[in-house]
């Protein structure tokens, strides 16, 4: 691995209410307990959503004190523990930050409302007499009125408003933020909706609002990719850059061009940045070609970090993007959004699989995110009365929402909860619930099968961790036919990805590294990727 840790890590993400109970809910001890997984899984590295003090009112990304754990999960001694452990694990933790709005609990939102218009509480965020017409990306107005007639901002939830990044108070309390993490031992951070912090100055009115959920709108928009930014990331890479062991930022922007990724990278600005445009490419060669040749020009251009991303917690689970019928659906991410899909598990575990084994031959980092490496699906038939997702309500329950890849994991057993509370009343079942038909799908199940999907994540990534050619580095395209994804990665790796209906003939090889099912002799089965030496 080269010096800079982060530029071939393998990162797995945490959702810590779902990772690993403690009752009903995951705890910070909970997924200390569980550290040996992620151990015997071969990761580098982890990242936490944000599980600081919050009302939950979006999964915890309303935040109320940026300093601290929320009871629910632990306390600050959990996550120094955890920190510790982990780290004697050979596993790095990294932290989510939620710079673009706070939650309506935190004490200065409460301290604005309680104060009247014009006051220098107010000024802390976007307060105005009256709204524009931009709209929340979880559905409905992006304004919402205080008692006194006021408006304020909130790009996602009502109960999100959005800071005024304008305001020294505002700045001057995410560098506290940041300083207060990275004393306390953590690798980096996750920056959340990184290109949406500072608002063009008059918030003119965008020139054709709509709902985009989950979506921000990939090109310039009043409230997306301001100068300001540039110069904000430059202060906060300082900061990092103070500290020892090479610390690191990865930034949510979603994008369509590279134009407006680039100006984020470089010498001293943001480490890495997600490029998640994998995630809604339909099952076809080209289309992930496309996407993989324009993401590795822009690292290489730019000399920034790309890492490859196929899930997370904001998106439908592969095993379900990809077993929706590719011709008749051209927008998976959405149609799952909608509840209105038919899906072939089998079909979607087989292309997930052949997924996997390509994210993590491609040169650069990976994220992964829990629970894909068993395998699951999206559980669609939650029950209204339980999803919490501010999308359902604000879409008038169009979109179902993301609760459906947020469902605690199943460790062991037959039937919910799959071993996961640990509290007095398992008889009521996780936060969110789980769906029959698991078992076979459980860490205990899988481990006992050297067939599963656990077993191949871990030999790809014991094989990434030994090959010479995977990790950071270049790629040489082959062309082996439209329906064939293939390249070499020197010295002496090749990937071939069979996208297409019917079998394909392996190019010349030396070995098979491996696949990600079963090979018939000379020929890769559709919907299967090898690893060729």
């Amino acid at each position: 691995m080269s010096r800079e840790w982060w530029r071939s890590a393998v990162v797995y993400q945490v959702y810590p209410r779902s990772f690993a109970g403690g009752g009903r809910e995951g705890t910070l001890a909970g997924l200390r307990a569980r550290l040996g997984h992620l151990a015997g899984l071969g990761v580098d590295a982890v990242w936490l959503t944000p599980f600081y003090p919050s009302p939950l009112a979006d999964g915890g990304y309303d935040v109320a004190d940026h300093c601290g754990v929320d009871p629910r999960y632990g306390t600050l001694d959990d996550f120094g523990a955890l920190v510790a452990e982990a780290g004697a694990l050979g596993i790095r933790v990294i932290v989510d930050i939620v710079p673009n709005h706070c939650s309506a609990e935190h004490p200065w939102f409460r301290q604005a409302l309680a104060a009247p218009p014009g006051s220098p509480e107010r000024e802390r965020f976007v307060f105005r007499d009256r709204p524009n017409n931009w709209i929340s990306k979880f559905g409905g107005p992006a304004w919402s009125q205080a008692p006194d007639g006021q408006w304020y901002l909130h790009l996602f939830d009502a109960a999100q408003p959005d800071w005024n990044w304008r305001h020294p108070d505002v700045v001057a309390l995410f560098e506290r933020t940041l300083r207060f993490w990275l004393d306390r031992g953590v690798a980096g951070f996750r920056i959340d909706v990184a290109n949406m912090l500072f608002k063009q100055e008059g918030l003119p009115d965008v020139a054709a609002p709509g709902l985009t959920p989950l979506r921000p709108e990939a090109g310039a928009t009043p409230y997306e990719n301001q100068p300001e930014l540039l110069e904000l990331y430059r202060s906060w890479r300082k900061i990092l850059d103070g500290y020892p062991g090479d610390r690191t930022t990865v930034a949510e922007i979603w994008f369509d061009a590279a134009e407006h990724a680039e100006p984020y990278l470089g010498g001293d600005g943001l480490a890495q940045l997600f490029d998640f445009r994998l995630m809604p490419c339909p099952w076809e060669a080209a289309a992930f070609r496309a996407v993989i040749d324009d993401s590795h020009r822009l690292a290489r251009r730019s000399g920034g970090s790309i890492p490859w991303v196929l899930g997370n917690h904001d998106v439908p689970r592969m095993v379900t993007r990809f077993g929706i019928d590719q011709d008749l659906v051209r927008q998976p991410t959405a149609e799952v959004l909608l509840g209105q899909v038919e899906v072939d598990v089998a079909l979607g575990t087989r292309r997930a699989r052949a997924a996997a084994l390509l994210q993590l031959a491609l040169p650069g980092s990976a994220y992964l995110y829990q629970g894909d490496e068993l395998g699951l699906p999206e559980h669609l038939a939650i029950p209204a009365e339980r999803r919490q997702d501010p999308m359902f309500e604000r879409t008038g329950r169009a979109f179902i929402g993301r609760d459906g890849c947020r469902v605690p994991l199943p460790w062991s057993g037959e039937a919910p909860p799959y071993g996961f509370p640990a509290g007095d009343s398992p008889e009521l079942g996780t936060w969110l619930p789980q769906p029959p038909g698991w078992g076979p799908l459980t860490v205990a199940a899988q481990e006992a099968d050297p067939g599963s999907t656990l077993a191949l994540y871990r030999r790809a990534l014991a094989e990434r961790r030994a090959h010479p050619a995977l990790g950071d580095g270049d790629l040489e395209w082959l062309d082996l036919g439209p329906d064939l994804l293939a390249f070499r990665r020197e010295p002496g790796f090749t990937l071939v990805t069979n996208f297409g209906p019917g079998a394909a003939e392996l190019p010349a090889h030396e070995a098979v590294l491996l696949a990600s099912g079963p090979l018939d002799g000379s020929l890769l089965p559709a919907d299967t990727t090898v690893w060729l030496r």
